[in-house]
């Protein structure tokens, strides 16, 4: 008999070892970082460890719309300059809360994880999402990160770079969630791999354009009152029905613990 709830152990994947599920997960969920998994901007977030915790002026008008991930590197470079070191940004990192009842959505995504497979999308940078994340203890939840690529050089800077290239005119120059997601799934198909189900939790505008991509079976978890939530409300007014996703806006993360434990009940 095919039991919904049986536990099986998922290693962490991120080195491309691992032992082969028993048979694949049903559902995909997706996540975004910033104001999603965290309560805060990781970009804002990281002026705490700038002297007197302000950028100068200077630094702060280069901002273009559309190019944020140039502006970070500027900021970087001006932290790396001020003696800003890796323990500095890792501290910042590390204590940054997560999101109102993201814990218990971890928790419950922990205890279902052979259901699941789970991914992050983010325009943040690798290095203080994985602080994060093993900070709080749920690095290992996640089978692939997404997000620009960053490091430390020689004289020490954190250094960050964009994670790719496209044609797509609603997106950050850097990164477009829509063309990431895409290319997942059909990787993921080539692999045998296909969910019943593609879950998508985020916030931003940035968010909007991947949760395009969802069908009618799939779910949009937009965080309340944010541009990703405005912007499904808008589409809903101006378009109805183009927007094919349900969308079910959330405060605490521990509703969309409760709505895929209600798929999970019907499912058994």
């Amino acid at each position: 008999m095919k039991r919904c709830c049986e536990g099986i152990g998922l290693p962490c994947l991120f080195k491309g070892v691992g032992m082969a599920s028993p048979r694949p997960p049903k559902y995909l969920l997706v996540f975004d970082f910033d104001e999603t998994i965290i309560n805060e901007n990781s970009d804002d977030s990281i002026i705490r460890a700038a002297p007197g915790q302000v950028l100068p002026e200077h630094i702060r008008q280069t901002f273009r719309e559309g190019f944020y991930n140039e502006y970070m590197q500027r900021v970087l470079a001006y932290m790396g300059d001020q003696g800003v070191k890796m323990g500095d940004f890792k501290t910042v990192y590390e204590n940054i809360p997560l999101s109102p009842g993201m814990p218990d959505l971890f928790q419950f995504l922990s205890k279902n994880h052979e259901l699941f497979e789970i991914i992050l999308i983010s325009d943040a940078n690798m290095f203080g999402i994985e602080c994060n994340l093993r900070a709080a203890g749920f690095y290992s939840l996640f089978r692939k990160i997404f997000s620009n690529p960053s490091g430390f050089d020689k004289k020490g800077y954190l250094t960050l770079g964009p994670y790719h290239s496209h044609k797509c005119l609603d997106c950050p120059a850097n990164m477009c969630k829509r063309k990431i997601l895409t290319e997942y799934l059909a990787e993921r198909a080539r692999e045998e791999v296909e969910f019943e189900r593609v879950f998508y939790v985020g916030d931003g505008a940035n968010d909007f354009c991947p949760s395009m991509t969802l069908t009618s079976a799939d779910v949009a978890f937009p965080r309340k009152g944010y541009p990703m939530h405005r912007m499904t409300q808008e589409m809903e007014k101006k378009q109805p029905g183009a927007f094919q996703a349900a969308v079910v806006p959330w405060e605490s993360a521990a509703e969309v613990a409760r709505y895929l434990q209600e798929v999970l009940k019907k499912k058994c």
